[in-house]
């Protein structure tokens, strides 16, 4: 996890997240706000036996979210460090020394490939990490719904590169507009996907999307836009030191699931829910944004 310095509104990022929205106040008073988010969250995490790696971001250059590492980076199980093509400019500054560095030495002895896609930032085209990307990292399945900030070419290259396969399909928000990353959408646990289906407005696509969680034995949790847009889709299943099952998400995703929702979450795992307003509004991303998970 990023802490941040310089939290705020990004305008860059704004054209294409309908979920961002500007809180009233300086920036100086929403970084307030959103350190103690931040902090708060990071001890809630420590305290549920979560391990916790807090890289510093830096003031210069400015990097409003740097808060959300997951989009810039991704690590694997067998041995990779994924750099993705980021869409706003002042979010590719986010692949800075510090947090390199400190991926690399806590990678150095399972670390064996850098694949860097960022090349493709050139061409226009984007591949924003575990925001655009959904994964099952033990079928290897990638769910990824289509936006300007996932090209599918560039999907085919990562899934080349680590043996992964795809699912590549629409989701809408209620305006009809695409939604920016499929991890708003979507989550995928061990034996759950939840997901809000209402967003895949092709029936065929939605048909197939249902087909592919019973063929790789997941329950579905289904939510509803209005769920998603409380951030209901944005969770994270984590593992603690105890090897116990952690789901990761917002205290307003969590407040509105209904009971038996929740029900059938804490059947899986223990609902771990931070209290991250300042950070989801003017962010536009919530909890699962927040953690870049480490495999090596």
């Amino acid at each position: 996890m990023v802490r941040p310095v310089r939290f705020g509104f990004n305008e860059e990022t704004a054209a294409n997240n309908a979920f961002q929205k500007k809180s009233a106040g300086s920036q100086g008073s929403v970084q307030e706000a959103a350190i103690g988010e931040f902090n708060r969250f990071v001890a809630l995490l420590e305290s549920s036996g979560v391990e916790v790696v807090v890289v510093e971001d830096t003031p210069s250059p400015h990097t409003p979210d740097s808060i959300f590492p997951n989009n810039w980076f991704s690590t694997h199980a067998t041995g990779e460090l994924v750099l993705y093509p980021m869409c706003a400019p002042n979010r590719r500054a986010e692949r800075k020394e510090a947090p390199l560095a400190a991926i690399k030495s806590l990678g150095a002895k399972g670390l064996m490939k850098i694949v860097d896609l960022t090349e493709y930032e050139a061409d226009g085209r984007f591949l924003e990490g575990t925001g655009s990307m959904v994964l099952d990292r033990v079928n290897k399945v990638a769910f990824v719904c289509r936006s300007a900030r996932s090209d599918e070419s560039v999907l085919e290259q990562f899934c080349g590169e680590l043996g992964y396969k795809y699912y590549y399909f629409d989701a809408c928000d209620r305006n009809g507009s695409p939604i920016y990353h499929t991890n708003v959408v979507m989550c995928a646990g061990d034996k759950f996907l939840v997901a809000c289906l209402d967003s895949i407005s092709n029936k065929a696509e939605r048909a197939t999307f249902i087909d592919i969680a019973k063929k790789l034995e997941k329950e579905i949790v289904e939510i509803s836009i209005r769920q998603m847009e409380s951030f209901a889709g944005n969770m994270l299943q984590l593992k603690n030191k105890a090897k116990k099952n952690i789901l990761v998400m917002s205290s307003a995703a969590k407040e509105s699931l209904n009971g038996d929702q929740v029900k059938a979450l804490k059947a899986h795992c223990k609902i771990v829910a931070p209290k991250i307003g300042t950070i989801e509004t003017n962010g536009g991303g919530s909890a699962r944004c927040m953690i870049a998970e480490l495999f090596f």
